[in-house]
This record gives C-alpha cells, structure tokens and sequence, in this order.
C-alpha cells in the first residue's frame, strides 16, 4: 500500500487487504441533507464517519468560499476522532460514485497520506449495510499543513497561465441555473470537465480510455498545468484524483471555487461553453 497505492480502488482490492486499511464514510449533500443521519441509517461495515462539514471545511465566507481547507489542526483532530493514524491507509466512499469522497482522498493524499476513493461507491459493497458503528478509538493522526504547490489562488484561475477546468454539470457551467451561488456562469477561459461524466450509471470509472479523451478535448494532456475548480472545492478534487489514476500527474485545486469567484463582483464572468 503506502505510496504505490493508486488514486481509486475497487471492491475486490478491498476484499483482499480487509483489516489493512481504515473504511471512511464521507456522504455529504449540496442540499444540505445530513450525511451523518444517512451513515447512521446504513453503512458498509466498520466503515468510520468523516464529517464534511466539521472536519474537512473551515468557516464559510464570501471571501473563502462554502468550502475552504479547515485549520490543519482542525483535519487532524476530525483523523484521530475517527481513530485515523498517520500510518493508515483511508478508503473513502460516498453514494454518488466517489465525487464527494473525493474531498477527503484529496486531503489526505496531498498531505503525504495513503488514501483511496472506493471505486462505484457504496453501490459497489455486494453485501448487506449495517447501522452498527465501530467502538469507539483515538488516532495519533498529526498535523501537517497544506501543500502551497497543489492549491491555486484565485489569481491563477485567470491569468492564463493554467488549463482551467471546471468540474460542475453542464448546466452550472452554462449558466442556465445555480441554486447556491449569485452569479451563474463560469470562469472565462474556463472548459467543462463535469466530473460525473467520469462515470457510468454504476458509479464505477468509464474506461481509462474514455476519461483520457474527455481531458485531452479539454486540451489537457497533463495535470501538472491544471487547476481544477468546481462549487467549492469538493468535486474538483474528484478530476484531479481521475487524473493521478491515469498517470497525468497532481494539478492544482483551486478551493474557493465558483462560491469564492462568483461573489467577487469585479470579476468576469462567461455564460457559453467553449466547444466541449
């Protein structure tokens, strides 16, 4: 495991090493469902919950947008208050195929940590859920601050200088309607890569193949000048995650996202999809 393991992982990797890596639930919704009452409704066994909002964002602000990285110390103690250490290794799902789950992956992977996205989600556990939580234990998980060249300034998403790639559904994209944020639209220069799309109705990946010509329409042949944005810097991580799996490199997660851009009134805003 450690350093060689990949980006997303199926099933039946996860049959094979049980016991060697830590389960995590990291359901979460934009309509602001709770995700803790769905884990405690029904769980893959011994999986963890890791709450979104409590321990992988810090405070909302127009300035940092819905989402922002939390205070490092504030990861750390949501790791070890699951009982996460430094030297596990985190297998994260969601039910919607990985694009939230990707969040907490992305963090623990950036910060040198061993963590996969379970490929297909929970839809891809063949066996029966459980509302039974693991006892309780305390992780030794430390703190460890963000890494400066894996996170983009809202500077950078419109200087030029980065393929910038937006990973909201088209809609979002287009402008056509925005239910969280004020301005609808997207970053000018901006091309669509809806996350999802790296998907089939299942939840797993589409073929490699597939997602490759996806990005390269994109005009993005490498991850290492990317910056990857969605709403809040959630789903973005989902790309940048599909990229590593395809062996494009680590790009650059702009966090504050659309919920950051968009509540800054002197920036441009673009309504039409460039070409995808």
């Amino acid at each position: 495991m450690g350093e060689d393991l990949r980006p997303f992982v199926d099933w039946d990797w996860c049959a094979e090493n049980l016991g060697k890596f830590v389960l995590a639930d990291s359901r979460w919704y934009l309509d602001g469902s709770s995700g803790k009452d769905a884990y405690e409704s029904g769980h893959l066994p011994g999986a963890v919950f890791i709450d979104l909002d409590q321990w992988l964002s810090g405070p909302a602000s127009p300035e940092a947008g819905r989402n922002p990285l939390p205070d490092p110390n504030v990861f750390a103690e949501g790791m070890r208050h699951a009982g996460i250490n430094d030297s596990d290794t985190v297998v994260a799902y969601d039910d919607a195929g990985g694009v939230i789950a990707a969040r907490l992956v992305w963090m623990l992977r950036s910060t040198g940590h061993s963590a996969a996205i379970l490929n297909g989600g929970m839809a891809a556990y063949p066996g029966e859920l459980t509302a039974q939580t693991p006892a309780p234990r305390t992780g030794d998980f430390s703190a460890q601050a963000w890494p400066e060249h894996l996170i983009s300034a809202i500077s950078e998403v419109s200087d030029g200088k980065y393929t910038v790639i937006d990973a909201r559904n088209r809609d979002r994209f287009d402008g056509l309607q925005d239910p969280v944020d004020p301005r609808p639209g997207h970053i000018p220069g901006a091309v669509n890569v809806p996350c999802r799309e790296n998907l089939d109705s299942t939840g797993h990946l589409i073929p490699e193949l597939q997602i490759r010509a996806n990005f390269e329409r994109a005009g993005d042949l490498s991850a290492g000048n990317t910056v990857s944005y969605c709403g809040s810097g959630v789903t973005a991580c989902h790309n940048l995650l599909t990229m590593e799996q395809l062996g494009m490199g680590q790009g650059k997660l702009f966090v504050g996202g659309w919920s950051q851009y968009s509540r800054v009134q002197e920036t441009p805003v673009a309504m039409v999809s460039p070409g995808l």
